[in-house]
C-alpha cells in the first residue's frame, strides 16, 4: 500500500473514539455478519448505495476495499451504485487524490476511473452506474445505504441478502463554496475510518 495511504490509515484508526457509541453499535452488527460469512470462505460482496452513485458510495466502495486489503481480507469484493447514474464526481476524486491514490481518467462523460493505491494490488474501477448494473452482483450481496433518501426511496434491493442504513451528509452541499475541499476531505476521512473500523471487527480473531 502507498505510503501516504497507509500514514492516512494510521491517523483514521487513532480516530476511532471518535466515532459515536450508537455508530459503533451499528458497524459492529455489519461487521458481525461479514465476518460470520467470511470465516466461511464465502466470497462477501458488498454494494454501497446513494442516490447518484456519485460521492458517498464511491467513498464507501474504495475504503472498504482498501481496508479489506490492509487486513488482508482478500474474500471481501466492493461494489457501489445508485438509483441512477450520472459520474463519479470530480471533488471526490480529487479528495482521493490527495490523499495518495493514483487516479487515471480515460475522460468522458461518465468516467471509468482507474484508482490505485498500492503496488501489489489491482486498480479499482470506479464510475457511476445504477445498483442493478451487469457491473454489480445480482444476488447475494450486502445493500449498505449510505444515504438516507436512496433508504427511504427505495426500501427494497432486489437480490440483497442484507440490508443495513449506513448513512452519511453529503458534501455536495458545500459545492461552489469556500469550504468545498474541506468538506470532501472531512466526509473523506469520516467513510475512511468507519470502513477501517468495520474491516478490523470483520477480520477473524488472532489465535
Amino acid at each position: 500500500m502507498y505510503l501516504k495511504i497507509q500514514q492516512y490509515f494510521r491517523e483514521a484508526a487513532d480516530s476511532f473514539s471518535s466515532i459515536p457509541d450508537e455508530r459503533q453499535k451499528l458497524i459492529g452488527e455489519i461487521a458481525a455478519v461479514i465476518g460470520e460469512e467470511s470465516r466461511s470462505e464465502k466470497i462477501v460482496r458488498l454494494t454501497f448505495i446513494c442516490t447518484h452513485n456519485s460521492r458517498r458510495s464511491h467513498f464507501g466502495q474504495v475504503w472498504a476495499a482498501v481496508a479489506a486489503h490492509y487486513f488482508s481480507l482478500p474474500n471481501i469484493e466492493t461494489f457501489s451504485g445508485g438509483m441512477e447514474a450520472t459520474a463519479f464526481n470530480p471533488r471526490a476524486v480529487a479528495a482521493l487524490e490527495r490523499i495518495g491514490f493514483r487516479v487515471e481518467n480515460p475522460g468522458g462523460e461518465n468516467p471509468h476511473y482507474r484508482l490505485y493505491f498500492a503496488a501489489d494490488a489491482d486498480p479499482l474501477i470506479c464510475f457511476s452506474k445504477k445498483y442493478d448494473h451487469p457491473a454489480n452482483p445480482q444476488d447475494d450481496f450486502f445493500a449498505i445505504m449510505t444515504c438516507s433518501e436512496a433508504d427511504e426511496n427505495c426500501p427494497f434491493i432486489p437480490g440483497a441478502t442484507h440490508r443495513f442504513a449506513l448513512t452519511y451528509r453529503d458534501p455536495k452541499e458545500a459545492d461552489g463554496t469556500p469550504e468545498e475541499a474541506q468538506r470532501y476531505d472531512e466526509r473523506c476521512r469520516q467513510m475512511a475510518a468507519e470502513m477501517l473500523y468495520l474491516m478490523k471487527k470483520a477480520r477473524p480473531p488472532l489465535d
